[in-house]
This record gives structure tokens, C-alpha cells and sequence, in this order.
């Protein structure tokens, strides 16, 4: 919203600052400044001349005149203008040598076609009152020659751009903006509501509301004689352009400029076009609109129209049809005024992609009383400006709303500020915002033009019962008064206070274990990232899935970012996969990434879409239970990726390239911060290699899987030769909290290592040996390290060698050596009954 100072100035009574102490007024009162333009500061020595003579010069490809212009000196100024429409007698600017106009551009006598030009007769654009426009400006016969034209015409003047949030659709007005004002300077507001309709003598033009829903308000008022030649005074071009707005007509202007000053879209109808009664109602099948923009629109059902006996003539509250606009032969004129549905029209702008003036006002909520006053404005002005004549009467069809009561406790603003107004700072705020006050000492609030002002009652000794001001419709609770209250006192007046956290609350041990989880995987290398829930069925075959697999079964988004990924994730992987491939992308070769997010697993046979309940009453368990059964299961994953080097490269020798045992560690880094031992398997799983793939067991409960990717997977999302990758279910892992926790038990008595290597077959999975040997050198065993793999002709073909390091320590004694041996000697036996191993060298 684009609002013009000296147009401002005229509704509220500001004290003598500047543009931006303004513009910072109403940025504390919550509307965001976006900036300030200065029209008009930099125009200097243009004067009013009466042009003499014309002679036109022959022999050129363009017309061009050597004017005769009388500028209140001694003698007439010579010179040269291309623009033919003005003639001699006229009185027009004209900017004399040394003049600046707006730019920066300076004006200088010079010869020019043979003639001396000293000095430049102006047109509209050229002093910055239009973007464009067709001829030189011509001024009124009376105005005085040789009078500044900067001040005869107002040019200079200060444009405040403010950008209006969806809750306060009041501020695309005049009007409301200078409500806004006059309550942040403490000053007089007046209305420009505040006219006075004559008493309404019988209808005007016929109309009727088909659809209370669509419409609860419609006026009609009449004006014939209008004169289609008359053109909008240039005060009136001038803030229309100012305001963002082209001039085009009078009738149209008018109906801008209104809309503008008011926040009333209006709409004019060319009478003689009309045919029978005006009907506001919903759109019928099959119907369609040639709109002012030429577009033949295919009309919804739940459109909301205005219609004659011909059918349609206009998209309520979004743009008018192209057989009843307003023509250059146009002089009868009927002026539409209306209160349509704020959703109504949101929708329907948005279903036909056609976005308004007057749209943006009605979806944000446009006062419901404004249709009697704005339109007899609107009137006033084509009368005034026009020539025509205000016919007697008004149409005024009106179905019945009842008013909104909000009761709100008047202490309830500083509870929740966390500071103290008093009774009256509330009713005074309230008030300003455009409240009547019953019962408080001068409170009526308000004009009683307006029709409009909130009624707010003293109930009891406390409580206060507010109707909320017509022009606020997003006013409806307590809380939106209490803001009110806040915004108008200043937020840079609430004290700075940290709440008090209530006794007993933290983090839950789901949310602990999350750090902890997050904590780890930083110190171990790895770089958190955070991914869209998104994902598609491409990622589907990325993956390799197959067609029965679990994860295909997703839930699809009603109205999705992008057509590319409309599915909620099942897996966290594409989401890191893509982000991996980004940062290879930029450079960054070596990229080891984490991401801890939910994934959404629908169950098979789920309903596609919740049911929807009503709020009259508290839902049934059976309710409850068919909106559970539609939601997905939710549950909370960790996923890593690793390419690259995981051990950089340096000075001290060669790196070392991630591999699958890193995206196995990884787990178990993940699994420690939860406390649990994992246990890991050979396993074929998409999206991993099936030679290169652990599952990830915690007891007998699948966690996760591990491993190097498939070579396909590599390929189609375009990754790193032998990226690695892990996805573990944390939510598996998660174990209600026994008690308080206990610090493990430290001994202080000396620890005995023994080496024991091992000889089995080569298919042999390494995670049975472990656990043989871990539980068969019993309670004295403190861990268990494998520290080598050997394969060769030293072992035999077809066998390889692990050799493992054992740890011993007793809570009470020092280890003998006969002891240490014979728990390794029970660790080695228990591995050869369960996996044939033999130690080496026996």
C-alpha cells in the first residue's frame, strides 16, 4: 500500500515530522515500512506561461512548433515543443533555463531546428505526476501567470510504502492508515466516512441477493447526464499514480480513487447495458465470462457472480465483464458497492488465477458498513467531476448478521504482556482501535457516521464485552484484543523478562537420546543436515526398490511443493543421498552427512484421507480410532552417507576411503548413545550392494541396515564410486528409563590382555566368532577387539584368519595368568562347537 502524506495529512492532524519519523510510527504499530519516495523535492524554476503565439515549422518528419509564451518577464520566451495539443491562450508549466526536473534533468536555452528554445514547455510525466502521458499539461484559463508551479499543483509530497499483512486488510485503505496514525501520534482522526447519504427516497436501480452465503450487503446507486468526455482532475491523476494505480477514465478513476482512500472497491456499470434485475448468486454449469481483460472465463459453481437478465456481467469482488464497462459514449452510470465473502472471493481469485485491486481487499476483510457511504462518495465525485446528476434513491439489499461479542477480562492485555494496564490504558486502546465504550467517562468511540464503531459494555466489576469494530473482522478472541492493547502501548515498551520454567519440566529421554545421538555422531566426523520430507516415485527407482517393497507404500500430499515430489519420505536416504550429490557437486569431495528426522509409514489398507468431524461435540472412540487408523506410523530415524576420505590425506601419509565398516561403526556409535549392543549380519537390502549389506539387530529387533550402496543406486543418483550409507530405526531403541542411572563400575586393579587368532571357513561371518568367544570367556572378559583379517596360502584356501584381542579384568583381585588362560581357552572352545574355528597354528 502505497500511501501519499499530503492525501494522509487530510484525515489525521500530524504534528510537523518528517516521512520516516512516520514511516517509523507505523512500523512500531505492526505495519512493515518497505519505503519512502520523495516526489517532487528536486523540481525547481517551472512557471505558469500563457502561450501567444504558435508557428509551425515546415520541413521536418514531425510536427514542431515555435511557440510565443508569455512567463511574467519582460518579454516572451522563444521556444520549440513537439506536442500539438495546446493551442494559443492556453496557460501551461513551463520549466525556464537553470530548471531542474525530476532526475536530475536540467533544463538550458539551446538552438534547436533552426530556432532558439528558451526553455521547455512540460508535460504530465515530465514533472513526475505520470508515468506517461499523450500531451503537454494543460492548466485551467484562470490559473495566475508566472506562479510556481511546484506549489500551485502540490507536486512535492512523500509516499510511505507499507506492506500489509493478511490479519490487517483495514490498512489498504486511507483510511485506515490513518487510523493507525492518529493512534500513534495521540492525535485527531477524522473520518472520511463520515458523509452524510441523503434519506433514501425508494430503490434505485432493482437488485437482490440470491446467495446469503456469497453476499450479505449490496448497494446500487444512479447517475445520469454524466459527461463521458470529462476528464479526472490532475490532483486526482497525481495520487492515483502515486498510489501504483494508471489513470484511465473519470468513472474508473473515481471508483479507484474511493477504493483507495476508503478500502471500498467499487464497480461501475454503463446502465444502458443493463438488462432487468441485478442478482447476486453462485455460478451456474456451463456458464462463462469475457472479463475487462478479454479473457473468456470458464465460471466454477461456488463463483460468486453478479448477473442481469442477459446473465453474467461481473466476478464479484475480482473483475467486471467486458459488456457492461464503461465506454467513451457512457452516460448513465450505475455504482455497484457490496460486502461479499472474504473466502468467496480468496478462493475464486485464486481458482481463476486472476489477482486484483479490489480482490486483495475483499479476501482480507473489507468493512461491511462502508457500501452505503463509500458509493454515495463515489457518487458525489462523478456529479461534482462529471456533470451528472444523482438520481434519487438507493438499492439496499441487506441480509442480517448478527454482531460478534467477545468477553475479555480487563487485566487479561497485561497478563499476557507480563506487565500491568490499568482499566482505563485498556478501554482507552480499545477505543482508539474504534471501540464505543458504554459506561466509561466520554467513551462513545467512533463517528456516528459510521455505523460502525464497536460497542464495548462494563459487565461486573472486571469483565468487558467488546463487539469488534465492523472494519476488523480479524478480531474474534480475546487474545487479538489483548494485541491490540500490546501493539497500541508499544512493544518496545514490554519489559524484558525471562519466564519462570515450571518445577519438574526437561527434555523427555526420547528427546536426551536425540542429542546424544547428534553429539556423537559430530565428534565422530560426520555433519548434520536437514532435507525436505518429500520424495517421489523417481526415488523409488533410484533406490532399486522393488514393486512389492514396504517403502513404495507412501502417503501422497493434497497440494504438494513440487508435482516432482508429492509423497511424504518413508526413508531418509534420497533426502541425503541428493545432498551429498550437491556438495560433490560444489567441490567437497570428501562428505560424511547425518540427518535424525521422522519418516511416514502408512499401513496397509489404511484410508487414503482422515474423516472429518464435527465440532459440536466431543468425538467418539470409534471416531477417534478411524482418524488414528488413517494416520502413518511416524517413527524417528537416523541416517548417515560417507564418500570420499573419511581419514584425510597429509603430511603424515595417505588417507584412508570410507567404506562399508565405517557406515557399520556409525551405527554402533548411534547404538552406544542409546546402550544398547548391536548385533550385525550379513544381509541383502535395497538400496545396498548384497555383498557389501548389514542388518542391524538389537536383540532379535531389526534396527537398520549398513553398507556400501549399489552400483545402480550410485549411478542413477549420480554419487561417488563406493558411497557408503546407514539408515537405523532410533525410535527401536529407545528404552524406558530404569530409575535413576548408574555410573559404571571402575576397577583399580590391572587388566590382562590375551591374543587368540582363529582359523575359519571364508564364508564365515565375523559377528557369530564374536559372540562365541564373548560369551564363553564369561563374566571376567571386558571387551573384544578383532585387529586383523588374513587370507592366504599360510591358512589354506578357502579359509581366512581373525585374530582378536581379549581384555580381562576382575572387580575385586588381580588376574592370575591361569585364570586369564583358562577363560580364553573356554572363549576359543565355545567358537569351535558353534563355528568349526580352529586356533591357528594348533
Amino acid at each position: 500500500m502505497k500511501v501519499s502524506l499530503s492525501w494522509l495529512r487530510e484525515y489525521v492532524d500530524l504534528p510537523a515530522v518528517t516521512a520516516h519519523e512516520i514511516a517509523e510510527k507505523l512500523t512500531a504499530a505492526g505495519l512493515k515500512l518497505e519505503s519512502v519516495i520523495s516526489y517532487g523535492h528536486d523540481i525547481k524554476n517551472v512557471v505558469v506561461g500563457e502561450v501567444l503565439s504558435i508557428e509551425t515549422l515546415e520541413g521536418f518528419k514531425k510536427p514542431i512548433r515555435h511557440c510565443q509564451v508569455e512567463v511574467g518577464e519582460a518579454a516572451p520566451r522563444e521556444i520549440v515543443c513537439g506536442a500539438t495539443n495546446f493551442e494559443a491562450g492556453d496557460r501551461v508549466p513551463v520549466a525556464l533555463p537553470g530548471a531542474v526536473l525530476p532526475g536530475g534533468f536540467e533544463i538550458a536555452s539551446r538552438k534547436t531546428y533552426g530556432r532558439l528554445s528558451d526553455g521547455m514547455i512540460c508535460s504530465e510525466a515530465e514533472l513526475g505526476v505520470a508515468e506517461s502521458s499523450p500531451g503537454i499539461l494543460v492548466l485551467p484559463g484562470d490559473t495566475p501567470i508566472g506562479a510556481d508551479v511546484v506549489e500551485l499543483l502540490g507536486l512535492r509530497d512523500d509516499v510511505i510504502e507499507l506492506e500489509i499483512t493478511p490479519d490487517i486488510g483495514y490498512a489498504l485503505s486511507i483510511r485506515g492508515v490513518a487510523r493507525e496514525a492518529a493512534a500513534a501520534f495521540d492525535s485527531a482522526f477524522i473520518d472520511p466516512a463520515d458523509v452524510s447519504p441523503p434519506v433514501a427516497s425508494g430503490p434505485a436501480y432493482p437488485a437482490s441477493i440470491a446467495d446469503p452465503s456469497a453476499c450479505d450487503r449490496f448497494v446500487l446507486r444512479e447517475i445520469r447526464g454524466f459527461d463521458p468526455s470529462a476528464s479526472s482532475p490532475l490532483w486526482m491523476r497525481a495520487r492515483l499514480s502515486r498510489a501504483g494505480m494508471r489513470p484511465v477514465s473519470l468513472a474508473v478513476d473515481v471508483t479507484n480513487y474511493v477504493m483507495l482512500e476508503l478500502g471500498q472497491p467499487l464497480h461501475a456499470f454503463d446502465a444502458a447495458r443493463l438488462t432487468g434485475e441485478i442478482v447476486v448468486r453462485r455460478a451456474e454449469p456451463g456458464e462463462t465470462l469475457e472479463t475487462l481483460d478479454h479473457v473468456v472465463r470458464k465460471l466454477h459453481p461456488d463463483d460468486i457472480l453478479i448477473t442481469d437478465g442477459s446473465g453474467v456481467i461481473s466476478m464479484a469482488g475480482t473483475m467486471g465483464g467486458l459488456h457492461t464497462e464503461i465506454s467513451d459514449a457512457s452516460t448513465d452510470i450505475v455504482i455497484e458497492a457490496a460486502h461479499f465473502s472474504a473466502s468467496g472471493i480468496a478462493r475464486m481469485s485464486r481458482r481463476h488465477n486472476l489477482v486484483s485491486e479490489a480482490s486483495k481487499r475483499f479476501e482480507r476483510g473489507v468493512d461491511r458498513e462502508l457500501p452505503l457511504y463509500a458509493s454515495w462518495r463515489a457518487a458525489r465525485l462523478l456529479a461534482e467531476l462529471g456533470g451528472g446528476t444523482i438520481q434519487p434513491g438507493v438499492t439496499h439489499a441487506e441480509v442480517e448478521v448478527e454482531p460478534l461479542r467477545v468477553a475479555i477480562p480487563s487485566g487479561y492485555p497485561g497478563r499476557v504482556a507480563g506487565t500491568v494496564y490499568d482499566r482505563e490504558t485498556v478501554i482507552h486502546r480499545l477505543e482508539q482501535v474504534g471501540c464505543a465504550v458504554e459506561g466509561a467517562a466520554g467513551g462513545t468511540g467512533g463517528t456516528a457516521a459510521d455505523g460502525i464503531a464497536a460497542k464495548l459494555t462494563v459487565v461486573g466489576d472486571d469483565m468487558l464485552v467488546v463487539t469488534p469494530p465492523s472494519w476488523r473482522p480479524d478480531l474474534t478472541d480475546p487474545n487479538d484484543l489483548a494485541e491490540e492493547v500490546i501493539r497500541l502501548e508499544g512493544y518496545e515498551n514490554l519489559p524484558s523478562i525471562l519466564p519462570a520454567a515450571p518445577a519438574g519440566a526437561g527434555l523427555t529421554e526420547s528427546q536426551r537420546l536425540r542429542r546424544r545421538v547428534g553429539r556423537s555422531l559430530a565428534a565422530a566426523g560426520y555433519v548434520e543436515t536437514l532435507s525436505y520430507p518429500f520424495s517421489g516415485e523417481r526415488d523409488f527407482d533410484n533406490l532399486q526398490l522393488p514393486a512389492d517393497d514396504a517403502r513404495r507404500l507412501a502417503v501422497r500430499l493434497a497440494n504438494p511443493l513440487s508435482e516432482d515430489e508429492p509423497l511424504m519420505r518413508t526413508t531418509l536416504l534420497p533426502g541425503l543421498l541428493k545432498t551429498l550429490v550437491r556438495n560433490v557437486g560444489r567441490g567437497f569431495g570428501d562428505v560424511a552427512l547425518f540427518e535424525t528426522g521422522l519418516v511416514y509409514r502408512p499401513s496397509p489398507g489404511a484410508p487414503a484421507v482422515a474423516p472429518v468431524l464435527g465440532v459440536d461435540r466431543r468425538p467418539s472412540p470409534e471416531e477417534l480410532a478411524s482418524i488414528e487408523s488413517a494416520l502413518p506410523a511416524q517413527p524417528l530415524r537416523v541416517g548417515v552417507v560417507l564418500a570420499g576420505e573419511f581419514e584425510p590425506s597429509g603430511w603424515w601419509g595417505k588417507g584412508r576411503e570410507a567404506d562399508w565398516a565405517d557406515a557399520v561403526e556409525a551405527a554402533r556409535v548411534v547404538a552406544a548413545e542409546a546402550g544398547v549392543a548391536l548385533d550385525v549380519r550379513a544381509d541383502r537390502h535395497e538400496p545396498w550392494h548384497p555383498g557389501r549389506c548389514a542388518a542391524l539387530y538389537a536383540g532379535d529387533v531389526l534396527v537398520g541396515h549398513a553398507g556400501e550402496l549399489h552400483p545402480r543406486v550410485v549411478e542413477a543418483y549420480g554419487l561417488p564410486p563406493r558411497t557408503c550409507a546407514m539408515e537405523l530405526e532410533l525410535t527401536r531403541l529407545e528404552q524406558p528409563p530404569a530409575g535413576r542411572p548408574q555410573a559404571p563400575a571402575i576397577s583399580g586393579y590391572p587388566v590382562a590382555s590375551q591374543d587368540v587368532a582363529l582359523i575359519v571357513d571364508a564364508a564365515t561371518p565375523v559377528s557369530p566368532v564374536e559372540a562365541a568367544l564373548r560369551e564363553g570367556a564369561g563374566e571376567l572378559l571386558e571387551s573384544i577387539r578383532l585387529f586383523d583379517v588374513y587370507a592366504g596360502a599360510q591358512v589354506g584356501e578357502g579359509k581366512k584368519s581373525l585374530a582378536y584381542s581379549l581384555r580381562f579384568r576382575a572387580a575385586d583381585r588381580t588376574l592370575t595368568v591361569e585364570e586369564t588362560t583358562a577363560a580364553r581357552d573356554a572363549a576359543v572352545a565355545l567358537a569351535t562347537e558353534r563355528t568349526g574355528a580352529r586356533l591357528r597354528g594348533a
